[in-house]
């Protein structure tokens, strides 16, 4: 039977190009497919838009005003395919993104976790510095390296249904979500990276995250968190499966 595929998306205020995003998301779907929206309260015309579509693989839900963090845990937690994919509310997808990242997930069974390649452009959808996904944040798998400097961009990743087991809930204290699921994979899984470049990663002055690091200091501070978080979740497997 072919996998289903839940996309998980999270949006706030996202009118500008949410028509876009969501026209380029449904290409790529199965009738047996969903778009899975979690919305946090926008008060512009985004849940307009969103209706506008009347698709049924549509799935728009309430979301939790807390933040992008807990929209998206709250859209992920809603899906129920078997391959998940992660989206932002400003981006355009390739027509052939889910079919390319379905072949590798059906060519190695043992993959949990494929993150993609991806064009940065400008909002007028021109390629700016640095190129590419890969190149800004110098992507790699591995553990040590993405607690240190983290690699993984939620909007280009897609993870099975098993890793949304082990995920979830993610905790409130960490500072980003993708992070979380990739590492996360990485234990109890396998990640793989591919250089196939399947979106446009459009970067633009409303975006809720820059090209730009947070300073050293927090950094730190956020690896402190994230390592206590990630070491209460891996004794909480422990004991689950002592069980």
């Amino acid at each position: 039977m072919e996998n289903k595929i839940s996309v998980a998306m999270e949006t706030y205020n996202g009118q500008k190009y949410i028509n876009e995003q969501i026209s380029s998301i449904l290409q790529n779907l199965s009738e047996n497919d969903e778009l899975v929206i979690s919305d946090d309260g926008s008060n512009d015309n985004t849940l307009n838009i969103i209706k506008s579509f009347e698709d049924k693989r549509i799935k728009l839900i309430q979301g939790p005003k807390k933040g992008i963090k807990k929209n998206f845990e709250n859209a992920i937690r809603n899906t129920t395919g078997d391959i998940i994919f992660l989206s932002d509310q400003d981006d355009v997808w390739m027509e052939n993104k889910v079919k390319t990242v379905k072949k590798y997930f059906n060519k190695d069974k043992e993959l949990t976790l494929v993150m993609h390649n991806a064009k940065i452009v400008n909002d007028k959808m021109e390629r700016i510095e640095p190129y590419s996904t890969f190149k800004w944040r110098k992507s790699r798998t591995g553990v040590l390296h993405n607690i240190i400097k983290n690699c993984y961009v939620g909007c280009t990743m897609a993870f099975t249904k098993e890793i949304k087991e082990i995920i979830l809930p993610i905790p409130d204290d960490i500072n980003m979500h993708d992070q979380w699921i990739g590492i996360l994979s990485d234990i109890y899984g396998k990640n793989m990276l591919v250089e196939d470049e399947l979106i446009d990663y459009r970067r633009h002055g409303d975006n809720n995250t820059g090209l730009n690091h947070t300073g050293l200091n927090e950094m730190f501070i956020n690896r402190i968190k994230f390592i206590f978080e990630l070491n209460k979740r891996k004794k909480a497997r422990r004991k689950e499966e002592k069980c």
